[in-house]
């Protein structure tokens, strides 16, 4: 659509120039928040994933017991896995609120004794692949955020307040040619009406 040269045009333009720059700030404060997060996502998940490693580690003295046939499948079941949310930067992402794990293990007198350090580590393990699926999920909403803040930066700043001041640059040069036009007519005009008279 081209674009009118008239006074209300040159102040819709105004108004959106101040609109986008307004605005502008505040996307990019939570372009800067995303970005934060998506670190301190990447940082935790890391941290976790290092922890995890480490239980498994410590496990390895566990396997050759746990070469004996346990049916740790039917000892230990999910009970509860309640998740919440939480806004981050305008973004609703989940979180772990909270976590049980059923026990239904025979006669504690009937068993090996290695087997409740080996459930409880199990149970660590189960809890932290848990919070590593919940953190994946949180990085994968944060940084979808984060691409469509970005491109409303980007946007804002590299084409719409752009485009609009060369808009209000155009509009007030054609303005003041229309203005230096009807200045000529009205002395065009008077030179005619004093020569006529």
């Amino acid at each position: 659509m081209p674009l009118k040269r008239t006074k209300s045009e040159l102040k819709v333009q105004r108004e959106s120039l101040k609109r986008f720059q307004r605005y502008l700030p505040t996307l990019q404060l939570k372009k800067q928040q995303l970005q934060a997060e998506v670190r301190r996502v990447e940082q935790a998940q890391r941290d976790l994933a290092l922890n995890r490693e480490k239980l498994r580690k410590d496990l390895d003295d566990w396997v050759a017991l746990f070469g004996e046939e346990q049916p740790f499948e039917e000892w230990l079941s999910l009970k509860k896995l309640e998740l919440g949310t939480q806004h981050i930067a305008g973004v609703d992402v989940p979180t772990l609120k909270q976590f049980e794990v059923a026990e239904d293990v025979p006669d504690r007198f009937a068993r090996p004794a290695w087997i409740d350090e080996g459930m409880r580590a199990l149970k660590a393990d189960l809890e932290m692949g848990v919070q590593l699926e919940i953190l994946r999920r949180q990085q994968g909403l944060i940084e979808a955020e984060l691409r469509t803040t970005s491109q409303r930066v980007n946007l804002f700043e590299k084409v719409k307040i752009p485009e609009c001041k060369e808009n209000i640059r155009i509009i007030r040069i054609a303005l003041g040619d229309e203005q230096v036009a009807a200045v000529a007519r009205g002395k065009l005009a008077k030179k005619k009406g004093e020569a006529a008279a």
